[in-house]
């Protein structure tokens, strides 16, 4: 069966794995996590995220609500198994990276696309400690209370 994400060659095979979708337009570049955050990382930051995820590059397909939201769920289960353990965290760790993987295997079956992907991603190689992984289950929550704003209707 052919996928429409995947230009073909004349063979009919995938061109070099290549989706047919514009690069990431999402600027990652205010989302830090740490000490000292940004007074509207939760605000004005997790808002223009919502926005530029809103726009759907990959098409009308993905970014819906409730598959976004099945990320979000599991950052808050995670979190929640962590609470403020330093030794949970440590436990926990390579799940939370195990996210990474989980939003690559959704892009590659069309359900994300790469704004989504590409946020998500520097979200999880922000987190190094449970502060950081609350400061993120945070941002999150934000972002998705934005994008019931800014994103497509499921």
């Amino acid at each position: 069966m052919s996928n429409p994400n995947y230009p073909r060659t004349q063979h009919g095979g995938p061109r070099g794995g290549q989706r047919n979708e514009s690069a990431p337009t999402v600027d990652t570049g205010g989302i830090r996590f740490g000490e000292k955050i940004s007074p509207t990382l939760y605000s004005d930051i997790a808002e223009e995220c919502a926005r530029e995820v809103g726009k759907q590059i990959g098409g009308r397909d993905v970014n819906k609500g409730t598959q976004l939201r099945r990320f979000y769920d599991e950052l808050v289960m995670l979190q929640t198994k962590v609470g403020s353990d330093a030794e949970r965290f440590e436990a926990q760790a390579p799940f939370i990276q195990m996210i990474k993987a989980k939003v690559a295997y959704a892009r590659g079956r069309g359900k994300v696309d790469a704004n989504y992907e590409q946020m998500l991603r520097h979200v999880i190689d922000q987190v190094s400690d449970h502060r950081s992984l609350a400061q993120a289950k945070l941002f999150m929550e934000a972002f998705m209370a934005f994008y019931k704003v800014h994103g497509p209707r499921d």
